[in-house]
Formats: structure tokens, C-alpha cells, sequence
């Protein structure tokens, strides 16, 4: 997505050679027009595989998935909690996830009562980087029985290898930019 690559280089900026900050518009402050592009662009990538509900991870990959629900005409958006509230008394779908951003081990939980076997999932976040979260919110969809319609990013940052671990799942992915590299303060798109 061309537009998303011409907001990353004018809005973002790399922090040494690993990490992208983009929160200007995507995972701290929301443009919400431009979500709403990135929504459509998603529903396009994935057209036709009628998702029943979108799946993603707390908390930044939750705005991406909710104008991407809207695109597909205002299904639901389940997202995994990265810690369990003391209101979360049913029974869960769970999986270990690692976060590469805040250096953590988590978790992540999804209510069984919000997915199963019926339900066609799509998920959608932010970034894909090592693959962690993907993996976890892959192993959820299994879990559920559901079927695993697809793999949307925002931003894939290719030379972390998380989106060679998703395709080798067998899952497919559509990445909207896909950073090859970061070099010198300068970030490469394939």
C-alpha cells in the first residue's frame, strides 16, 4: 500500500535498527481517516473470504481491527487479553505469547464463548515482527476449531522473520508494507 509507505517515511521514524515508531498515526495517536483506508484496503486483500468475526491482539492491533470489521460491514472484533481480569471467570482459549517491543512473556486469552467452531476468523494487527502474537492468535483460532481465513499487517517487518513463520503455518498472509530493512536511520521497503 503506497500511501501507507509514504505516511511510515514521512510520519515514522526507526529507533536504531529494529524498531519502527509509528505512533503518530497508527498504534498511539489514531489518524482515523487513514485507518479507515488501511480498513478498505484489508476488506480488498481479503474480498470474497466472508470473515464472520475479526481476531487480534490488546491493544494496538484493536483500532486496526475494528475499522477493518467495519469494511466488511460491522462484524465483531474479538481481541486476546494479555492478562486475565478478575471478570474473566469462563472458560478460555489460551496461548503464550512473547512480546518483542516490551521484552515480556504473556498469556493471551480469548472467552470460548466468543469463538468456535462456526466462526470464520481474519486476523489483523498492527505489526508483524518475530511472529510471536501471530503464532499465539493462530494457535486461538485451532484451539476454537474455527477456520483461519487469513493474516493481515499493517506493517511486516521482514527481516525479524515472524512473516516466514506465519506463511510456513500455512496461513495466508497480506502484509500492506513489508520493511526489507533498517539501516542507518533509513527504512527499506521490499
Amino acid at each position: 500500500m503506497q500511501a501507507l509507505k509514504e505516511r511510515i517515511v514521512q510520519d515514522g521514524f526507526a529507533l536504531g535498527t529494529e524498531i519502527v515508531k509509528v505512533d503518530s498515526f497508527l498504534n498511539h495517536q489514531i489518524d482515523v481517516a487513514f485507518l479507515q483506508e488501511i480498513g478498505r484496503e484489508f476488506k480488498a486483500r481479503f474480498s470474497g473470504l466472508q470473515p464472520t468475526k475479526i481476531l487480534t491482539m490488546e491493544a494496538s492491533g484493536i483500532a486496526v481491527a475494528a475499522f477493518t470489521a467495519m469494511a466488511f460491514g460491522n462484524i465483531p472484533v474479538v481481541f486476546a487479553k494479555k492478562a486475565a481480569p478478575n471478570t474473566m471467570t469462563e472458560d478460555v482459549y489460551a496461548a503464550e505469547v512473547k512480546s518483542f517491543t516490551k521484552g515480556t512473556v504473556s498469556l493471551a486469552r480469548v472467552a470460548k464463548k466468543y469463538l468456535g467452531p462456526q466462526d470464520r476468523i481474519l486476523i489483523i494487527d498492527d505489526f508483524l515482527a518475530h511472529g510471536e502474537a501471530g503464532m499465539g492468535l493462530i494457535s486461538l483460532v485451532e484451539q476454537a476449531g474455527a477456520e483461519l481465513l487469513g493474516f493481515g499487517a499493517v506493517i511486516e517487518k521482514a527481516f525479524q522473520g515472524g512473516g516466514r513463520r506465519i506463511r510456513q503455518s500455512g496461513c495466508r498472509l497480506e502484509s500492506l508494507a513489508v520493511i526489507e530493512k533498517i539501516e542507518n536511520g533509513t527504512i527499506h521497503f521490499l
